[in-house]
């Protein structure tokens, strides 16, 4: 059986639908030791006419084996079948169950975990843990449990009823039985440590075929394909090697067990044979044994198995507990309170931050406030820290205390769920799901009312491209919006968090893949909607940003400009170096295309 702090509670929670079907198995276990007993009887009176029931000698004729075999071999059977249909249910049902209460967990915690855990652990890594790894632990949950307690109760009342037939035949029996049993111990820890690795291989395997199908327009575009190909060949024929490595662990096993179970055979016939050569067996008693035996190499066979089964539950338990244990870094703290409302107020003070793996800072000393209901633009190079900026407004990694304020309250002593609750965001890497448009937009709100979702599409200047499509507001995208432009998965993105309508909007460079006319009409409508509530855009671009009430200039980790764009170009050289730059950039493409 397979134990951990992340199933324990499962035996107990399951433990009406183990004894039941512990009671149906021994039940079974019973009936299939009726059998040799029947073989006896009807073997000996076939031999000599005669047969012993009860210490009484009767004569063995067609009414007595219809009346003392027959019936009790219908019975046997009957029981058998229902016996086994009843176990399977409760012992396979309770598999089921704690697979599915267990995926419930995993998932649960995957949607807990910080950004930092997923940039370390691969997309394909893990959904390998939802599928592989949570299939061997059910299959080890439940067939393990019934392998032991059948192999346990069989096995035993077997055993006992051979001793009582000959002990010494006994003996001799289990002598190669439990050098068996030390050598698949042995073997045994072999196959963990070849599961861990054939795992390992087929989580690479995973991660790399993800990739690839995510990114495959731009294998096509680079004419990669066989680059890629080649690639999956090396991963592939790893993974091969490692299945195969296991495979032949297991099959030394397997082998290992029948060679053992044919030479107790050898020895059952040979010094059982002599024992009915010299009157102390009779021909009966010997395949009356010879039957408990039989009972008995499934136990032991069991044993192998379950030690195989156990051998590689407790490899894929052992992942799914790395990631059931992980740290969830970003939390409440202790002593957070609640507030009824944000309205949007934001200050920095003297942030100083650096990523959980990082080796440098990313911000450095960066203050500035921005009020309630003001239009805010971020504007400063690649890998300045703007994103970095919004990702501690929304709590997405840890920031020292004091350092950020919301409404003048420190974000640490305000439920991360509150802060996300009072804020939208469009990120960089606008995300849809493989659902409608509709679906999409009305994603971020519990109002999924249609006229809403038209009217935030249209706020977003989608609504015409929407409706221009076969199926409209209904149209099914692909898979992360694939079937629709960057331009319109933007402005999707846009409208979903439009429906939110919340105290604080953060578009990420979000219109960068829209025309200048378009973009404007959203900036438009943005001012006109969001009038009194707080909205900041992250842009490259000045022009996206320069009607702003208020624009922080970034560079290489500092705000080292806070104003309008009138006062930056006064105040702020390289701000004004930027300006001038862009339209020397806008003056030579207007120049290249005359």
């Amino acid at each position: 059986m397979l134990f951990g702090k992340h199933i324990n509670r499962y035996y107990i929670k399951y433990l009406p639908h183990f004894l039941i079907g512990i009671i149906a198995l021994l039940l079974v276990d019973y009936m299939q030791l009726v059998v040799p007993e029947l073989y006896r009887t009807v073997i000996n009176g076939m031999t000599y006419g005669t047969a012993e029931v009860e210490g009484v000698t009767v004569t063995f004729d067609m009414p007595f084996l219809l009346d003392k075999v027959c019936v009790p071999l219908i019975v046997v059977i009957v029981t058998l079948v229902l016996g086994r249909f009843v176990w399977r249910i409760c012992f396979l049902g309770a598999g089921v169950g704690m697979e599915t209460n267990l995926r419930g967990k995993m998932f649960d915690r995957c949607k807990d975990l910080s950004p930092q855990y997923y940039q370390v652990n691969k997309v394909g890594g893990l959904m390998s843990l939802f599928t592989n790894d949570l299939d061997t632990v059910q299959e080890c949950f439940g067939w393990a449990v019934l392998m032991f307690c059948d192999a346990a109760f069989l096995g035993v009342m077997a055993l006992v009823k051979m001793f009582r037939m000959n002990p010494l035949l006994a003996v001799f029996s289990m002598i190669p039985m439990a050098c068996m049993l030390s050598a698949t111990l042995i073997v045994g820890w072999f196959m963990t440590e070849k599961w861990k690795t054939r795992q390992a291989a087929f989580s690479s395997l995973s991660d790399y075929s993800q990739e690839s199908f995510s990114g495959i327009a731009v294998v096509k575009a680079f004419v990669k394909e066989s680059v890629e190909l080649w690639n999956f060949k090396k991963l592939n024929r790893e993974n091969e090697k490692a299945n195969v490595r296991y495979t032949k662990a297991s099959v030394l096993l397997r082998v290992s067990i029948t060679l053992f179970i044919e030479s107790v055979m050898c020895v059952i016939l040979g010094y059982g044979g002599y024992l009915v050569y010299i009157g102390r067996f009779n021909a009966g008693q010997l395949v009356e044994f010879i039957g408990y035996f039989t009972a008995i190499i499934w136990p032991v066979m069991a044993i192998g198995e379950l030690i195989e089964l156990r051998s590689r539950g407790k490899a894929s338990l052992k992942r799914i507990s790395e990631l059931l244990d992980a740290k969830t870094d970003v939390i409440d703290r202790e002593g957070v309170h609640d507030v009824e409302a944000l309205t949007g107020d934001i200050t920095f003070k003297n942030l100083t931050f650096r990523y959980p793996d990082g080796e440098m800072d990313v911000l450095e000393d960066v203050s500035f406030h921005i009020n309630a209901g003001e239009n805010v633009g971020i504007i400063g190079r690649t890998g300045s820290g703007k994103t970095t900026i919004v990702d501690l407004i929304l709590r997405c990694y840890n920031v020292p205390d004091g350092t950020v304020y919301l409404d003048g309250h420190d974000v640490n002593a305000i439920p991360i769920k509150t802060v996300r609750e009072h804020t939208a965001y469009v990120p960089q890497d606008n995300f849809l799901f493989s659902d409608t448009i509709a679906s999409n937009i009305a994603f971020a709100s519990d109002n999924d009312d249609f006229a809403e979702v038209e009217n935030a599409a249209r706020l977003a200047d989608i609504d015409d491209n929407i409706k221009s499509f076969t199926e409209g507001y209904d149209t099914v995208l692909g898979e992360r919006g694939v079937t629709v432009s960057g331009g319109q998965k933007q402005r999707i993105s846009i409208a979903r968090a439009l429906m939110k309508n919340p105290a604080i909007l953060i578009l990420d460079d979000s219109v960068s893949a829209v025309d200048v006319k378009t973009e404007k009409v959203i900036l438009d409508n943005l001012r006109e909607l969001r009038r009194g509530k707080t909205t900041i855009l992250i842009a490259h671009r000045v022009s996206t940003v320069e009607k702003m009430d208020k624009i922080l200039f970034v560079e290489d980790g500092r705000v080292i400009a806070v104003g309008t764009h009138s006062e930056l170009l006064d105040s702020c050289p390289a701000y004004r170096s930027t300006v001038e730059l862009q339209k020397l950039e806008d003056e030579g493409e207007v120049a290249s295309h005359v």
